[in-house]
């Protein structure tokens, strides 16, 4: 079996470190309870005066406040530390104050008669000066100090995280470093909120000394004169030393650790410590040294001053400032500066002054910032993140990150989104409010502010939380500030799909792809296609809305037709009627009969002959019939879509690509499909025929 010592000698650091705090809890109440005699009494307050000289110096030498993040944890283990101390020795001096003033140790006694001269109105007189600089000084500054912190930090959260955000989603730094620094952020808050509440300690601390004193004067005389028949000045005597002792050997660890607390929370930077920043910045004016030389001096020559003390505080000021001087002319001038910063060597540009666009880009107004701030739980980050998620599943690839910020240059409650760092559209939310926007066929009228559905510009009104059940009643399409946002992204996401998907991103498909089915993508990229032809085909389809889900069947179409033809827009049209079926079932659903918009053979004819003139551009079209070929589409789609039916228009081949090109401006809602890419099993009825 083993030894207790063996298994002590056994013990790691690691769980000897570990051991520490229970231990000293142990300590600290074993104090409380158990009698102490006086030698360990001795040694126990030499160790919490050398505990808060630790502390005091740590504090100083730390270079931000986080490198000493269980500071407020310390300032409570030494604040029970000195109040479990005090009620050992109350306990000592209670019961052998009456043999001397030795009873309770010689620390107590040497505070007791050397500090103050044995005079314990000189005493009463020290102990009250240090409560006052302590409690009233120290401790109330460096608790107001804590408290601002600890507020203006927690008001700087959401812009750092937004910070954060920012450069991660720009690339800028990995998610490692991003997790790491909004732990920071998280650590910062709660520091200075733990060192606004610890500072109560010591203040409390400060109040229990302040009882202790008169308990253990009036205890001690009581008893020393009841008990053991002292007389009234013996007992007053012994008793109030030993209790001044007492209060001074517990208060000046008190001031010490409350020092290292002003100095924890009053430090500013994180380059250098307290010492360091104190010398290099108080004493590196060399005006400010020889100025004070000089007050120094004429002070020192004024007769009845003490002469001695000031000439020689103003001959160091001027040495100090005499020394400093060869830097200050090591340094060059303003001129020289400037001079310095006009020479070509140290204005030259680099690759690293160029900064990259963000792709996608939200800017908010400060009141909905919390619609964004991960620590508020932003629903809008939520949003955004299944709507890059539908786009991928639904479209067929992955949109770039969107990059949020704050812009305090914009209305407080106003965003705007970017396409490539160019503003693509704005708006208005009101973060707590509603959007009621109205179809067209509401029941009634509500209170709010009338304003416009920044995506579709339907007429809505901005309604309070109060009367959003009333408008679900009248038949309003009723959103939330978030919605709204994520709505207007998601819809300009959708209309520039095609700008989204860069060479990157195409490779990044080809990758994917390439993993079922190696062959084919060896066969396309770059043998038979250069990269760049595959993305203008891909940025064809989707500038018309035509998903890119089936990769697998472009790929294959890009290969049948790419040995005769290396024309991105013959490519498309061969990849279209590919996805035939994909295409018309994405208009018409299941439907087996598809009621459709067609061309008069009259117009049909005028516009193969221009396509034969004009070398296949049918839009280039004389201005007069490209405006009577415009109105009539209008009409008929308005046709159409009055009688519930989607706006289709139906044309041969030769035509379709250049009169999408030509109606899509002006008609978004309206898909033009060529005659091959309907599919066999559909049925094809035209309602209306468009003609000049």
């Amino acid at each position: 079996m083993t030894t207790f010592s063996q298994r002590i000698a056994a013990l790691s650091p690691r769980s000897i470190t570990e051991l520490a705090g229970p231990i000293l809890i142990v300590l600290i109440l074993a104090m409380m309870i158990l009698p102490m005699p006086p030698l360990l009494l001795d040694l126990l307050f030499t160790f919490n005066i050398a505990l808060a000289m630790m502390v005091l110096l740590v504090s100083m030498h730390v270079k931000k406040p986080l490198e000493f993040a269980v500071f407020p944890t310390a300032l409570l283990m030494t604040t029970l530390l000195r109040l479990s101390l005090n009620v050992a020795s109350t306990r000592v001096v209670l019961l052998n104050g009456h043999t001397g003033p030795g009873a309770a140790g010689k620390v107590i006694e040497a505070f007791g008669h050397f500090l103050v001269g044995g005079n314990f109105a000189v005493g009463l007189v020290v102990f009250a000066i240090l409560v006052v600089i302590n409690f009233v000084v120290i401790t109330k500054g460096a608790g107001r100090i804590a408290e601002v912190s600890a507020r203006f930090t927690l008001d700087a959260m959401p812009g750092k995280q937004m910070a954060i955000d920012a450069d991660l989603n720009a690339g800028l730094i990995k998610e490692d470093e991003a997790r790491r620094r909004r732990t920071e952020i998280a650590d910062e808050a709660d520091f200075f909120g733990s060192m606004d509440g610890a500072s109560k300690f010591v203040r409390g601390d400060a109040v229990a000394g302040i009882l202790i004193l008169a308990i253990n004067i009036l205890g001690g005389i009581i008893v020393g004169v009841v008990q053991h028949d002292l007389s009234l000045a013996d007992a007053s005597q012994n008793y109030i030393l030993l209790a001044i002792g007492d209060g001074l050997v517990a208060q000046i660890p008190a001031l010490i650790i409350s020092m290292a607390a002003g100095m924890i929370v009053s430090r500013v930077g994180h380059e250098q410590n307290v010492g360091t920043q104190l010398v290099t910045q108080i004493f590196r004016n060399r005006n400010a040294l020889a100025i004070t030389a000089a007050v120094l001096g004429v002070l020192g020559l004024i007769p009845g001053m003490p002469h001695f003390a000031f000439l020689c505080l103003a001959a160091a000021a001027g040495g100090l400032a005499y020394a400093r001087q060869p830097e200050d002319k090591a340094k060059p001038e303003p001129s020289a500066q400037v001079s310095a910063a006009l020479a070509p060597v140290n204005v030259e540009a680099t690759w690293e002054d160029v900064k990259a666009v963000d792709v996608l880009g939200l800017e908010v107004g400060y009141r909905l910032v919390p619609l964004v701030d991960s620590n508020q739980d932003g629903e809008l980050l939520k949003r955004i993140k299944s709507l890059r998620r539908k786009f991928a599943q639904e479209v067929g690839f992955l949109p770039p990150s969107v990059h949020i910020r704050d812009n305090l240059e914009l209305r407080p409650n106003g965003y705007r989104i970017s396409l490539k760092g160019v503003v693509t559209a704005q708006g208005d939310a009101y973060n707590g409010m509603f959007l009621a926007i109205n179809p067209g066929h509401v029941g009634g009228n509500l209170p709010g502010t009338p304003t416009k559905d920044p995506t579709f510009g339907l007429p809505a009104l901005w309604i309070e939380a109060a009367h959003k059940e009333h408008a679900i009643s009248l038949g309003y399409t009723v959103v939330d500030a978030g919605t709204v946002v994520a709505t207007h992204l998601n819809h300009l996401v959708g209309l520039h799909a095609a700008e989204l998907l860069g060479r990157q991103e195409v490779q990044q498909l080809l990758d994917l792809l390439a993993k079922s089915s190696p062959k084919l993508i060896e066969e396309l990229t770059p043998k038979l296609l250069p990269l760049g032809t595959v993305q203008k085909v891909l940025q064809n389809l989707l500038s018309e809305q035509v998903p890119i889900r089936d990769l697998r069947t472009i790929v294959e179409s890009l290969c049948d037709h790419g040995t005769r033809t290396t024309d991105a827009t013959e490519l498309t049209a061969a990849v279209r009627v590919a996805l035939g079926r994909a295409i018309v079932q994405q208009v018409y659903q299941n439907e087996s009969e598809i009621a459709m918009i067609g061309l008069k053979p009259e117009l049909e004819h005028v516009l193969m002959q221009a396509a034969n003139v004009n070398g296949g551009d049918a839009s280039a079209l004389e201005p007069g019939l490209a405006q009577t070929l415009l109105g009539a589409t209008k009409r008929a789609v308005q046709t159409q879509e009055s009688m519930g039916l989607p706006a289709a228009l139906l044309v041969p081949d030769r035509l379709r690509a250049p009169l999408s090109r030509f109606l899509r401006r002006s008609l978004p809602q309206l898909k033009v499909i060529a005659v091959s890419e309907v599919p066999d099993n559909r049925t094809v009825r035209v309602n209306a025929l468009v003609g000049a």
